[in-house]
């Protein structure tokens, strides 16, 4: 039997695949030599070019070749380390500096954030366009700067380890394509106002936070702090039992702007312009428009970003009616995201938005299909006799096995993931997520609705919207709490060594490519590949504490 989810064409894999790989070689060999780097990848490239369409292997061969030589001085280019740092002791400097991304204040003196430097002393020219963490005392009537602000600091310069563990601070800084940390030090002087439109996402960000509080921040603090956190990815508003209990149950993920809420506002933009009857094509771009302002006003996280475009390309391939699929879509995000920022290959955030999401539309949903056609319901009735009953029955039992199928593929995946990056193994995190997703869509479309309510002048609107998605929090939190006392949902666990992690999801990954380009035949090892992986490795090489 087809099925529907099989067979999808996606061409841009034969460059994001061998562009990463590219990426990884680059970080495994420290660096490459840019230019001859580049002119063998030019060299190769005019090969392909030469022999397309005649000679498969040989034209395959010379452009994977071409397109990971690429990768490979994107990486160096990018990460930009000078040998001649590694000797630097930790000193003070005074830099210039342009903000890129403030991050929440958790004390009223402190500033934080990612910035570029666009001023130095005389014998620190060299650092001059390096990205940097920034880390700055500042008086407490002075507002912390937002985006493209920029300021007059002094501080402690340190040079950050060249491959840290990606699962610590310095390992998140070093995949952001950070050299150096500034530290224990003071905001001098701000030189230079955000831009016009940084200040207007600032203020919105603000009114949005006031808007999701109405009505409910009075009787209900920590929940409306998770609707805060939930709806404009304001971790900091997590207390610190909650921010625990959602990493021991493998839900952590609700709480980053990523794809599950621009795919769910997206859905109720989409409706709500389908309701009101715009038109197709104003409908489109106002969605669009309206849909990159919330990814910007949440901070613009490279999550959000990602899912933006992702969201966007399968958008824009139904309004113009052009043929597209999620796989090719999620191809031609990826491929974009990593010709912009390559660095962010090397993130958990990036590994797991785009490993999870993978792995539900390379298995999950053909596996979907295929429990549905081995199980069917009422199989020995002929269709035309059934009644209203049965087609009701039918529908929500191919919802609940397509549900089913869906979290083992993300289960799989999250198996290895979780371990490596937050040294949780959490088997429960199958069922907590199975119940507490579509939860937590409808907490989203709530906040959504209380937004939109708010933006208008609805007063009364707003306030029923939050007391609903509060409401549906109490009964999430509940939820929960429950499944984190049960023995076994989740164990504290570690990799035996640094390695197995990152070779575990790479193997998972190309297990998931070949099952899917074989149609998961049974004679190419059917389903049983990527479990076989997983098992594997949590028996031979995780520690359990």
């Amino acid at each position: 039997m087809a099925h529907r989810s099989l067979g999808h064409r996606a061409p841009l894999l034969w460059l994001v695949l061998p562009y990463a790989m590219g990426l990884v070689a680059g970080r495994w060999l420290g660096g490459v030599a840019i230019i001859p780097c580049l002119l063998a990848a030019v060299f190769s490239g005019g090969i392909a070019l030469l022999i397309a369409g005649r000679r498969f292997m040989l034209w395959a061969g010379a452009l994977l070749i071409a397109v990971g030589l690429a990768g490979a001085a994107s990486y160096t280019l990018h990460r930009a380390r000078l040998p001649e740092w590694e000797s630097l002791p930790p000193r003070e400097a005074k830099l210039g500096l342009c903000v890129e991304h403030a991050f929440a204040a958790k004390y009223p003196n402190r500033t934080t954030g990612l910035a570029v430097v666009i001023r130095a002393e005389p014998h620190l020219q060299d650092l001059i366009g390096q990205k940097i963490y920034f880390s700055l005392h500042h008086a407490t009537a002075e507002p912390a700067p937002l985006a493209t602000a920029e300021m007059d600091t002094v501080g402690v310069l340190e040079l950050l380890a060249e491959n840290p563990p990606h699962d610590s601070f310095e390992g998140y800084l070093a995949s952001a394509g950070m050299n150096f940390t500034l530290t224990r030090g003071n905001l001098l002087q701000a030189t230079k106002a955000p831009t016009a439109f940084r200040q207007f996402c600032g203020r919105s960000a603000d009114h949005f936070a006031e808007l999701l509080s109405r009505g409910v921040a009075a009787k209900q603090p920590d929940l409306a702090g998770v609707l805060r956190a939930m709806l404009l990815g304001q971790r900091d508003e997590l207390s610190t039992e909650q921010d625990r209990l959602f990493l021991q149950s493998g839900t952590m993920h609700l709480f980053a702007i990523s794809g599950l809420h621009i795919g769910v506002i997206a859905v109720g933009l989409h409706a709500l312009g389908s309701l009101l009857r715009i038109p197709r094509s104003i409908k489109f771009g106002l969605s669009l428009t309206l849909l990159w302002l919330y990814v910007q006003i949440t901070g613009g996280s490279p999550s959000a970003v990602r899912a933006f475009c992702m969201v966007a390309l399968i958008q824009a391939s139904w309004q113009w009616r052009v043929p597209g699929n999620p796989l090719a879509a999620l191809s031609a995000a990826a491929l974009l995201v990593l010709l912009i920022d390559p660095l962010q290959l090397f993130s958990a955030s990036f590994q797991l938005s785009y490993g999870i999401v993978a792995a539900l539309l390379l298995l999950g949903l053909p596996l979907g299909e295929a429990w549905q056609a081995r199980w069917p319901l009422f199989a020995q009735l002929p269709k035309a006799t059934w009644r209203g009953w049965h087609h009701w029955l039918e529908k929500r039992w191919r919802m609940i096995i397509g549900t089913l199928a869906i979290g083992y593929a993300a289960i799989l995946f999250s198996l290895i993931a979780g371990v490596d990056y937050f040294g949780l193994f959490t088997p429960g995190a199958l069922i907590a997520n199975l119940a507490l997703i579509p939860i937590a869509s409808f907490v989203i479309l709530a906040g959504m609705g209380s937004l939109l309510c708010g933006l208008i002048g609805f007063t009364w609107g707003g306030v029923l919207c939050n007391h609903a998605a509060v409401i549906t929090l109490w009964s999430m939190d509940e939820v929960i709490r429950a499944l984190v006392a049960v023995p076994g949902v989740y164990h504290p666990a570690i990799f035996k060594a640094a390695w197995i992690g990152s070779t575990a999801l790479t193997l998972l990954m190309a297990s998931l490519l070949w099952g899917y380009a074989s149609r998961w035949s049974p004679n190419r090892g059917g389903w049983w590949p990527p479990v076989v992986i997983v098992v594997l490795t949590l028996i031979f090489g995780v520690n359990f504490t």
